[in-house]
């Protein structure tokens, strides 16, 4: 009898700690693009506060739907809620930047230390039109590049991801064709290649497969030593992602940015602006249940204040300053 009153109690102190958040507690789930810097934020910020916050990298699509249906307390997403989604939601739901990032196009090619790439060209090779790496194509991009006679193997996200969302954002924007026969969301129906789940996913496939290419949030490339691709930008540039190039990317659309953050800062102008930069997003209830907003207000005044000075050595761009002061303004709505 006494043990079956330990496993009563047992159950109950598991059924306490599952859900939504406890008082010093949160829970959330969405994007792996930026779950390098969430993970450090929310270790950096347990050990000050006291407050565990717990975050599964499932992608920005599982990020969305869990919101959406309030088994998390929060979301997080590199691609917007669409206003169909949005309509669904049973209440007010914000978006709010966090970072901004880039999404890079990871390859292996024995023995080809840089690569060149156009829109127009990456778009032919995830159409599975350019398939060959001495394509004419990347000949020209590439003049003094041995590049192999081999075919093309191409990796894409098998799982809803705002990763994808940028980039076939980017895609849309500088190929017609893509935009027509395959267009834009947080998953599409990729005419050619094999899936991997989450930026992790992705990347590891890369890694293992010569002759391969995919593409991943910055970070991830950096982490697993993959090389990864400067891209021609609007203004007929060939930029390599980094910081100043995400920061450069970011400051046309800072200066107009929308009170909702939605915005695209895909194929931005500027000579040293990255082409295929993001935002990346926490979506948060204006209005939640017991202590919840006043944990997120907390954390969400951290980030700003502490947590942007994280973000370079992870490879990630902090706000400008100009959308700080927005957030700033929007933290204080959350109750």
């Amino acid at each position: 009898m006494k043990r079956y009153n330990g496993m009563k109690l047992i159950l109950a102190a598991c059924l306490v700690t599952a859900g939504p958040a406890t008082a010093a507690s949160l829970n959330g789930a969405g994007a792996t693009f930026p779950y390098p810097i969430y993970s450090k934020w929310f270790d950096a910020y347990a050990g000050l506060n006291s407050v565990e916050i717990n975050y599964q990298s499932i992608g920005s699509g599982g990020g969305i739907r869990q919101i959406t249906e309030r088994t998390v307390d929060f979301g997080a997403t590199d691609g917007p809620m669409t206003e169909q989604q949005m309509f669904k939601i049973d209440g007010k739901i914000l978006h709010i930047p966090t970072v901004l990032g880039a999404v890079v196009p990871a390859y292996n090619l024995p023995g080809v230390e840089k690569l060149n790439l156009s829109g127009e060209v990456l778009a032919g090779i995830f159409l599975g039109k350019v398939r060959r790496w001495n394509d004419v194509s990347l000949k020209a991009l590439n003049p003094d590049a041995k590049l192999p006679d081999q075919p093309i193997t191409v990796v894409h996200r098998s799982d809803g991801s705002g990763t994808t969302y940028c980039f076939v954002d980017y895609l849309s924007k500088v190929s017609p064709e893509w935009s027509k026969t395959v267009g834009l969301g947080t998953a599409v129906n990729w005419p050619v290649g094999l899936g991997g789940k989450g930026n992790e996913g992705v990347a590891g496939l890369v890694k293992q497969t010569a002759n391969s290419i995919g593409y991943v949030e910055l970070i991830y490339a950096k982490q697993n030593d993959i090389s990864y691709a400067a891209v021609r930008n609007k203004a007929g540039k060939f930029v390599k992602a980094d910081t100043a190039a995400i920061t450069a990317a970011a400051a046309g659309a800072a200066k107009t940015m929308p009170k909702d953050y939605r915005v695209s800062i895909t194929d931005a102008p500027g000579e040293g602006a990255y082409p295929i930069s993001t935002y990346t997003w926490l979506l948060i209830y204006q209005r939640n249940p017991g202590e919840t907003g006043k944990l997120m207000r907390d954390f969400l005044k951290w980030m700003l204040k502490d947590g942007q000075g994280m973000a370079t050595e992870l490879g990630y761009a902090p706000l400008p300053e100009s959308v700080k002061a927005m957030v700033a303004k929007t933290i204080e709505t959350i109750k």
